[in-house]
């Protein structure tokens, strides 16, 4: 335990002092009572050994004690446990999340469930929202503000075919603050040499159907994440069956790939998550553990010993009244 008023402690002095006084007063008034008994003036009961009519005026001084050491602001250090950290939510918005195979359509229902995340969430947990189809753009950088969030998700529409490696990439973006610069060969040949720092609280969810269609590597971006620390929770979305999509007058078939996301999450410490409907993907946001970080922190101990010293002179007071009909006597 730790004061903030240090000073304040030599207020202790005055226990002593006043513990020497009570002392002289007690005497005092003791020889007072057998000097009027030798008169004959007045009839006084036996002491004995004095130590019940002690209790009250201990308790006193205790509770003035305790409003000292409140004075001088008492901390303690305290580790508390507690989910934070940073969650990027990438969200597949091509052409094949218009699929009704999840009702009402994959990306609908997508939104609804991650909006319903979101809203779980405490404000220690800082959240941020990637759209990508054929490239990755941060559309809501990490915020602790989950109507700001829930907007952003709101605002995404589907367009264009799938790259995950780019929604992946834009998520690391949002968690380092739009510093990150990787060298797409090295990235290629040797994505575990890349040092773009360490991010061990933060974690990007992808929820996609899998359908990667880009010459950016997305298991290679996958290794860069683990590299630093970030952990990418994968999320398929869709039938494993499939079903046909039509955009523009054009059909296509699209169906779940859940090995690829499944590789994903393997590469970056994460756990694939299958989610054929709605009430699925419901499910597995609740299965979806953050990190829980040990944080310590100096707690204020004042009020508690306030509390403490207010219940001694309570019970002080009452004993000194039940015994002597006064407040506090000698």
């Amino acid at each position: 335990m730790s004061f903030s008023i240090p000073w304040a402690l030599l207020a202790l002095l005055i226990l002593p002092v006043l513990v020497l006084t009570y002392r002289a007063q007690w005497a005092q008034a003791r020889r007072g009572r057998e000097a009027l008994a030798r008169t004959g003036l007045r009839a006084v009961r036996p002491d004995g050994n004095g130590r019940p009519r002690h209790v009250a005026p201990g308790l006193l001084l205790a509770s003035l004690g305790l409003l000292i050491l409140a004075s001088a602001g008492p901390l303690a250090t305290l580790t508390t446990t507690r989910a934070e950290g940073t969650v990027i939510l990438a969200f597949d918005v091509s052409n094949s999340m218009r699929a009704k195979d999840v009702e009402p359509d994959r990306l609908t229902a997508a939104k609804s469930a991650a909006k319903a995340f979101v809203a779980k969430q405490p404000r220690s947990i800082r959240i941020g929202v990637v759209a990508f189809s054929d490239t990755g753009i941060v559309t809501q950088p990490p915020s602790d503000d989950p109507a700001t969030v829930s907007q952003a998700i709101d605002t995404m529409s589907p367009r264009g075919g799938t790259s995950l490696g780019q929604g992946i990439y834009a998520a690391l973006q949002a968690i380092t603050e739009g510093t990150l610069d990787v060298d797409p060969k090295v990235l290629e040949e040797d994505p575990d040499s890349i040092d773009i720092g360490f991010y061990g609280s933060a974690s990007i969810i992808v929820l996609s159907d899998g359908q990667d269609e880009s010459r950016v590597d997305p298991l290679a971006m996958a290794r860069l994440a683990s590299v630093a620390g970030v952990r990418i929770e994968t999320v398929g979305i869709g039938s494993p069956q499939g079903t046909e999509v039509t955009v523009n007058g054009v059909t296509q078939q699209t169906a779940l790939d859940a090995a690829g996301l499944s590789a994903i999450a393997q590469a970056a410490n994460g756990t694939y998550h299958a989610a054929n409907d709605a009430a699925e993907l419901a499910a597995v946001y609740d299965s979806i553990e953050l990190t829980d970080t040990p944080r310590t922190e100096l707690t204020g101990l004042a009020p508690y010993f306030m509390i403490a010293a207010a219940l001694l002179g309570a019970a002080a007071m009452a004993l000194s009244i039940v015994r002597t009909g006064r407040v506090i006597a000698p």
